[in-house]
């Protein structure tokens, strides 16, 4: 038994897992260390082993060795079994997803399962109970135990046929007679047990691609699903087009909609368990179309927020920049870049790393994406009257340290957010501009005075998102020397020691690229660049001084994740502009 201090003082008895007292009993994790893990999953609603080697206290490796000499179990790497020859027809999916597990073979009358904590008895007897059959245990390493699980689910487009089957057959020239006008019938519709399978997996499979968002889009005899995986939009199923006012309705009650409401837009959220690590929200956007409601759901995943900074791409004197300007103890700095750069993530990087007990940080978000615990967030709610002014001016009654505006949009936002950095605070925000230089006239352009700009900015950051190449089948590119000079190289760095990578393809990413890098441009206002500023000066005035001054563009950021064989030529050539 561990014992805890709750916030009072008093000490409670918790039981720690049967995976940390393995570790304890083999010297691979201290006490404290343990109760400390356990305290973080049980806030975070993680799983013990999930919080363990995310937080590296013990690796994926280590642990599997461990619990095989404690159980006595055989330990098998992962690596080296196909996916596409594990048996799928055993276990239950949710119970794999449940717990973490794979069934490797049937032998007699008993299972062997690979798991990474032998010592969940829940899980072992749920399997039990459900296939009636006896579990042999085949210790794996965490990670790659997670990969074949998520590999292994039946994906949505594969099974939809089955979820769905005959229930949505109809005649198209009924359409008309079969949409739903009250709440009544609708609160019937999300009773339909297909269409609660058919989200369900959905949101699995889309979470299992590592997709950012899900659009469901009915037209006049079509009806498509599309995820964005990596930046791109991918059609992943055509369920039949009966199925959209079912589907809406069942999405609009899990979101907390108005059901019987159709003629205009509407926001929402709901929240998905994904196994027993993590639960993710998601954000649900409504849209009226000539056809039905599209529907967008943003994936809203908290971890993303706590990556760390290295993971974000940056490099190092990038990195340096910005972590001495959000060290400062007031000023603004300012993040810019498209929708769907990747603004809030950098962020979120930013303030979890300013997150401490000593600091009051409050944010002002339209709405709130990340969920970061220690952090005072607030919704701005325009119709509520509280907007983003109305937020800051509240904020600056609430003795703040760090305040975090989600976006600059008018005259007296800006406004507010420049007196409340002149006045000992530390401001983030973002704006929506091409990159850090036009940045200042664009604030300019909004009315705020040169001085002030100059004053309260101490730092420009510029961001686009690259897909990343994929690290088991690039293959080195054969880009002409002149071709090269055109995107920015010069002579002296086309000589020869680093080599283009194209894309390929192949079963573990997505036409060549697996995942995205970040692409910045980090910009600190020198004194040089704020007498330009106090002169009225031009985007490309600052521009060129930030050059000299060793600020890469844009551009050149990109040029260079090429040399290091992050992404392509022609993914940089597509995000960024000269």
């Amino acid at each position: 038994m561990a014992v805890v201090e709750t916030p009072v003082g008093e000490s409670i008895s918790v039981a720690l897992p049967g995976l940390a007292r393995a570790l304890i009993s083999a010297g691979k994790l201290g006490q404290k260390a343990a109760e400390d893990i356990y305290r973080k999953a049980q806030s975070g609603r993680t799983s013990f082993i999930a919080e363990l080697t995310g937080s590296g206290s013990v690796s994926a490796s280590d642990l599997a060795h461990t619990m095989s000499s404690a159980f006595g179990a055989p330990l098998l790497d992962l690596s080296a079994i196909d996916p596409q020859r594990v048996p799928r027809n055993l276990l239950d999916s949710k119970i794999c997803q449940d717990f973490r597990v794979v069934v490797l073979s049937k032998r007699n009358n008993r299972l062997i399962v690979a798991t990474a904590d032998p010592s969940d008895q829940q899980a072992a007897e749920r399997i039990k109970f459900s296939t009636q059959l006896g579990v042999d245990w085949i210790i794996a390493e965490y990670d790659k135990l997670s990969k074949l699980v998520d590999a292994t689910t039946t994906s949505a487009s594969e099974s939809m046929d089955k979820i769905i089957g005959n229930e949505f057959e109809f005649d198209e020239s009924s359409l008309e007679t079969n949409v739903v006008d009250d709440a009544e019938a609708a609160t019937s519709d999300v009773e339909d047990a297909p269409v609660v399978k058919f989200l369900q997996k959905m949101l699995l499979d889309a979470f299992g691609m590592r997709a950012s968002d899900l659009h469901f889009e009915p037209y006049e005899h079509t009806y498509r699903v599309r995820f964005r995986i990596d930046g791109e939009l991918r059609e992943i199923a055509s369920p039949p087009v009966g199925i959209k006012d079912k589907l809406a309705s069942r999405i609009k009650v899990i979101s907390k909609m108005d059901i019987s409401e159709k003629r205009i837009p509407q926001d929402g959220k709901m929240k998905l368990k994904v196994g027993p690590d993590r639960v993710i929200d998601f954000r649900v956007s409504t849209l009226p179309t000539l056809f039905g409601e599209k529907i967008v759901i943003r994936i809203l995943d908290p971890s993303s927020a706590k990556l760390g900074i290295d993971a974000l791409g940056y490099e190092p004197e990038e990195k340096e920049r910005l972590l001495a300007a959000v060290q400062r103890p007031y000023g603004m700095v300012l993040v810019t870049g498209p929708t769907g750069s990747g603004k809030t993530v950098s962020l979120y990087t930013c303030l979890n790393l300013l997150n401490k007990p000593g600091v009051n940080i409050a944010t002002a978000e339209d709405p709130s994406e990340i969920n970061l615990p220690g952090v005072n967030q607030v919704n701005v709610n325009d119709k509520a009257g509280l907007t983003f002014a109305a937020a800051l001016k509240s904020f600056l009654r609430q003795d703040p340290d760090i305040i975090m505006v989600g976006e600059i949009r008018d005259l007296e936002t800006a406004d507010i957010s420049i007196k409340a950095a002149q006045t000992g605070h530390l401001v983030l925000s973002t704006l929506h501009t091409n990159d850090a230089p036009t940045t200042l006239t664009r604030m300019r352009n909004m009315g705020i005075a040169p001085f002030n700009i100059a004053s309260s900015v101490i730092l420009i950051t510029a961001q686009r998102l690259a897909r990343r190449l994929c690290a088991n089948c690039k293959a080195p590119a054969d880009i002409p020397h002149e071709t090269l000079l055109e995107a920015g190289y010069t002579d002296e760095e086309i000589d020869g020691s680093w080599t283009p990578y194209r894309p390929v393809g192949c079963s573990m990413c997505n036409n060549g690229y697996k995942g995205r890098v970040g692409i910045y441009q980090v910009m600190p206002i020198s004194d040089e660049i704020q007498r330009i500023i106090l002169r009225d000066g031009s985007s490309m005035d600052i521009a060129a001084q930030a050059k000299s001054e060793g600020v890469r563009s844009l551009r050149d950021s990109g040029l260079l994740k090429v040399r290091t064989g992050m992404t392509s030529l022609e993914e940089v050539l597509g995000c960024t502009n000269e």
